[in-house]
């Protein structure tokens, strides 16, 4: 049995916990913002590691390449454009959801938007590859502390401003009248603007705040850190287990867990077990904020952060959007490759894949309404899962060809969405997003970037596939498949206690419908579509990429679904185009900050794309209220349908008062 190394001196666990204060002290500037913003405003800023990333890209750039003083490029960073990124943020992406009450669900969405939006902006700006940081501001010669322990210059300064910003949020909230009005908008906005209070004044302070904490963030991390576009907010956004440990409420208790996993972390490095354990031992130290992520969010409960009032979400409008005008649009994309040279139809093999990875959205998201953030974790696996089938990695399993290794790695798959399923049975809104992202970036870190599993991976196609021109056709073949299983999924007795669920889970219940079961097929269904997508993309590439199916990357695939349409099949097709398209035809970043804009503006979208396109079609507006067809529903679907109909009309009322 390996056995761990002894314990060192306590010196060597002193010098360790001060170490972990700098990455301690980080997360807890974070939590600071977080609980503050949501505390103002409502809302969780999922778009606060792209900030922080975004002032620590700007401040490298006028100090290293503009040559402007540290001190100055730091006041205009933190004092200036921190601030006035989050008010406009607020004006232009927040305050319309916050006008017309829109669910948790919605604004999350927004979040993303934004999130996704200044990854775009700074690859446009900079470029995919990292970069060196910033030099810190506070350079100089370390503290010595009794005992002749070290302590760094930067890391007082975070731990000061800690400090700082608690005591001032503290005091503000109990004893100015600003605190007064704040405390009466977040019990009830409405209420608060009946008494005269300006709500909107208090949401923009929220949100300036919350943007000013992600730019410490960002300095307090760019000296240690290579800039990387996609690596950066990742890491930024693991830190919100802090937030989501102290129940978005308390900053004493985000203050302790950010200090707390920080010097944990550090004193982590003295594990060193002997044999194969060794691997899983690094993983977590490295990886810690994603573990405690995971665990606080499993912890936290069922509605963090969420109303009780929340509808179907992301605007579902219980169609399957598109029409035969998205469908000629799909066939005309699909079939202009075909044309290509074998350069650009190389390009144009991850369309197919990607589609069935975006098709597995929809089936969860659109058609089920949960919202998964995970979904690139399961389509990895399916590379993975492919590439080890080939290669004989499996114990007792010989080398299998690429096709039936695929067909394994898809039936391997599919009982593992169970992993973000069951916890959905419980969870809905921004509880079950975190939940889902924290898997999904636990399968990245702990699965995809270990060389345990990675290496030595043989993953080619089958020799009647070779041709870069036969594989496109036969990824055609399985997506029109994919189509047609969606279609039929949608359109059937299934599909409509799924939109029944999604619409009103309560009424759903309520009319005999088996929610928990419908929550776990529905799991299970996406996760096997995005592990044949996923394996399709390994097999295009003829290599599995870690990098493919980063967390991140997820988040836009999320994102572009949602902007075409959470509950169009033929809308995630079209996604998929212009995801691939925009960038092989112009330059990286093109698309993210395409569909960032799109998913940021989504409360004037309800729908997505295709939701506009109906109702241009139809030639008649579609609100929450709308009747749904019936159809051929059975009768508990009619039950169901009725009890959603009184739910929204009991809202209305409710929103005229």
């Amino acid at each position: 049995m390996p056995v761990a190394a002894p314990l060192d001196s306590v010196g060597l666990t002193v010098d360790l916990a001060l170490a972990g204060l700098t990455v301690g002290s980080a997360a807890a500037l974070s939590g600071i913002g977080l609980v503050v913003c949501h505390r103002a405003t409502g809302v969780l800023n999922l778009a606060q590691g792209a900030q922080a990333m975004l002032i620590a890209y700007l401040l490298r750039d006028l100090v290293v390449v503009r040559h402007w003083p540290v001190w100055p490029a730091l006041a205009c960073c933190l004092l200036l454009v921190a601030p006035a990124l989050g008010v406009l943020l607020d004006l232009l992406v927040y305050r319309p959801l916050q006008r017309r009450d829109a669910g948790t669900a919605d604004t999350m969405v927004a979040g993303l938007g934004v999130f996704v939006l200044l990854i775009g902006v700074v690859v446009l700006l900079w470029g995919s590859t990292p970069l060196n940081g910033a030099p810190s501001p506070f350079g100089g010669t370390p503290i010595t502390l009794p005992g002749g322990h070290t302590l760094r210059p930067d890391t007082v300064a975070q731990l000061a401003a800690i400090l700082v910003l608690a005591l001032t949020v503290a005091a503000t909230t109990r004893f100015t009248r600003f605190g007064l009005q704040l405390r009466a908008v977040v019990d009830d906005r409405r209420l608060a603007r009946l008494a005269g209070v300006d709500a909107d004044r208090v949401s923009a302070a929220g949100w300036a705040f919350g943007s000013f904490t992600a730019g410490l963030v960002g300095v307090a991390l760019a000296p240690y850190l290579l800039l990387d576009p996609y690596g950066l907010p990742l890491l930024v956004m693991e830190t919100m287990a802090v937030a989501v440990a102290a129940r978005l409420r308390s900053i004493p208790v985000a203050v302790a867990t950010g200090l707390g996993l920080g010097i944990a972390q550090a004193e982590l490095t003295r594990l060193r077990p002997a044999g194969q354990l060794l691997p899983l031992v690094q993983a977590v130290q490295a990886n810690l904020f994603v573990v405690a992520l995971l665990v606080a969010a499993l912890l936290a409960g069922p509605r963090l952060g969420g109303r009780s009032g929340d509808r179907a979400p992301l605007g579902a409008n219980g169609r399957a959007g598109g029409g035969r005008a998205a469908g000629a649009v799909c066939l005309v994309l699909l079939l202009l490759p075909m044309g290509f040279r074998d350069n650009d139809l190389r390009s144009a093999l991850l369309v197919p894949a990607l589609a069935l990875v975006l098709l597995s959205i929809v089936v969860v998201t659109g058609y089920g309404g949960q919202i998964s953030l995970g979904q690139a974790g399961y389509a990895g696996l399916g590379a993975l899962g492919t590439a080890l089938l080939m290669s004989g990695r499996i114990p007792l399993v010989p080398p299998l060809p690429a096709v039936p290794a695929l067909l394994f790695a898809v039936l391997a798959t599919a009982p593992l969405g169970l992993l973000t399923g069951w916890p959905a049975i419980r969870r809905r809104g921004l509880a079950l997003a975190l939940v889902t992202f924290a898997v999904g970036t636990a399968m990245s870190r702990f699965v995809f970037q270990q060389p345990y599993a990675t290496t030595g991976l043989t993953l080619d196609r089958p020799a009647f596939l070779a041709g870069d021109r036969a594989f496109y056709l036969a990824e055609l073949l399985l997506l029109g498949l994919g189509l047609l299983v969606v279609r039929a999924l949608h359109r059937g007795r299934l599909g409509r206690a799924l939109t029944a669920m999604r619409d009103h889970e309560p009424g759903a219940v309520a009319a005999g419908v088996n929610v928990p079961g419908l929550k776990l097929f529905a799991f299970v269904a996406g996760a096997a579509l995005a592990a044949l997508g996923g394996g399709l993309m390994g097999l295009a590439g003829r290599a599995f990429d870690p990098a493919a199916f980063d967390p991140v990357r997820g988040l836009l695939w999320f994102a572009a679904v949602v902007v075409a349409g959470a509950d169009s099949a033929l809308g995630a097709v079209l996604a998929a185009a212009l995801l691939i398209g925009l960038d092989a035809g112009t330059v990286a970043g093109v698309s993210a900050v395409a569909v960032g804009l799109l998913a940021a503006a989504i409360g004037r979208l309800p729908g997505g794309l295709a939701g506009v396109a109906a109702r241009s079609a139809r030639r008649r507006p579609v609100g929450p209220a709308a009747p749904l067809p019936p159809g051929r529903l059975t009768p508990a679907g009619l039950r169901a349908r009725a009890l959603i109909a009184a739910r929204r009309t009991a809202d209305s009322r409710e929103a005229r008062r």
